[in-house]
């Protein structure tokens, strides 16, 4: 097996094994609705074996960066119909990456409120907004009722991504946001149901994924962690033991697919303690897409070695529309333009050539 053999994502049989990676691409319109530019933009990506979206809000709390979309409105739902029927049109399947960002956003976001989180800990830098670059702040600590509702947008997100025409979704448990955040024992510190041990940390994953498991099917739900990922400023004190048992978990819920950002270089050099994709795997028994810096001779080794079944492929995505046939054919690559990546045109985002 390689790249190019077939396989089948819950109930639906692939023609390869080269995914999309969702990246953040700032092109949303006014209320976080989708448009005509990124119908086009997926689109001409339809050949992926599965294009996973970019991060998309399940509410308006959810949001931590300009112009990125959101699942949690009417409009927004009929402008995500636009891309799903331009893939589905050019015979691609597509599936909604479900997010929330937690304590990664600013008051700026929320009409002064404070952004949320499993604990009141504040993240070092700053971030993005309408009016420039701001400090971190201070989030508020959300409590047991809170909690529930936010679950609750989850799976009316995934409602939401059904009624809008899609294949799937992803849960988003990575990059430092707001799952992420109650996974790791770095950003949460809380004393009760939802904080200590492993198991109450993963239990608002596991409520998530149980919610939309029951509103959408399992075969329709896939889930994204970063067990080495120290972006937003994470960190934890025994990722391989506690990711361990996370995906040990997971065996129990016949997922679509469970997708692993492997160690980065930044994640080595900020002192993470990684975790060997080889643990996961061998904790994990169904389908696992692995992503993170893969070129197409390093994903056939990882799918040749059972390390992964496929891969998800990010900037090399973005900047060559056509990759899969590009790998077939060993022809050259497009080089991502990094200064186009979060602006607002066309391009750098609808003007990489084909071959």
């Amino acid at each position: 097996m390689d790249l190019f053999s077939p396989i089948k994502i819950g109930n639906y049989p692939l023609p390869n094994r080269i995914f999309m990676a969702p990246m953040t691409r700032c092109r949303s319109i006014m209320d976080n609705v989708p448009n005509e530019m990124m119908a086009e933009y997926y689109a001409q990506r339809a050949s992926a074996g599965l294009i996973i979206t970019e991060a998309t809000q399940i509410s308006t709390r959810g949001i931590g960066y300009p112009y990125t979309p959101g699942i949690h409105t009417a409009k927004q739902v009929e402008g995500w119909k636009k891309v799903t029927q331009a893939v589905h049109e050019r015979g691609g399947r597509i599936f909604l990456q479900l997010w929330h960002v937690g304590r990664i956003s600013h008051p700026l976001y929320h009409d002064g409120e404070f952004p949320v989180a499993p604990s009141a800990i504040k993240p070092s830098g700053s971030i993005y907004t309408y009016e420039g670059m701001k400090e971190f702040v201070t989030p508020h600590a959300l409590s047991i009722g809170e909690i529930k509702t936010v679950i609750e947008q989850y799976v009316q997100g995934a409602k939401n991504a059904m009624e809008a025409g899609f294949d799937g979704v992803e849960i988003h448990g990575a990059n430092g946001y707001l799952i992420d955040q109650f996974l790791r024992d770095g950003t949460n510190t809380r004393d009760d149901e939802y904080g200590g041990s492993v198991e109450n940390r993963a239990r608002f994953l596991f409520e998530i994924i149980e919610g939309i498991c029951a509103a959408i099917g399992s075969e329709k739900t896939g889930l994204r962690l970063s067990p080495s990922g120290t972006f937003n400023d994470m960190k934890d004190s025994d990722p391989s033991n506690h990711f361990t048992y996370i995906c040990e978990k997971l065996n129990g819920y016949n997922l679509a697919y469970l997708h692993i950002i492997d160690v980065l270089e930044g994640d080595i050099r900020h002192g993470a303690n990684v975790v060997d994709l080889s643990v996961l795997r061998k904790a994990y028994k169904g389908i696992l897409i692995a992503n993170g810096g893969y070129t197409q001779e390093r994903g056939n080794a990882a799918i040749q070695n059972a390390l992964a079944d496929a891969v998800a492929f990010g900037a090399l995505f973005l900047a060559n529309p056509d990759l899969p046939e590009r790998f077939a054919e060993n022809g050259p690559l497009n080089t991502p333009n990094s200064d186009t990546f979060y602006t607002q045109g066309e391009e750098g985002y609808l003007d990489y050539p084909t071959l």
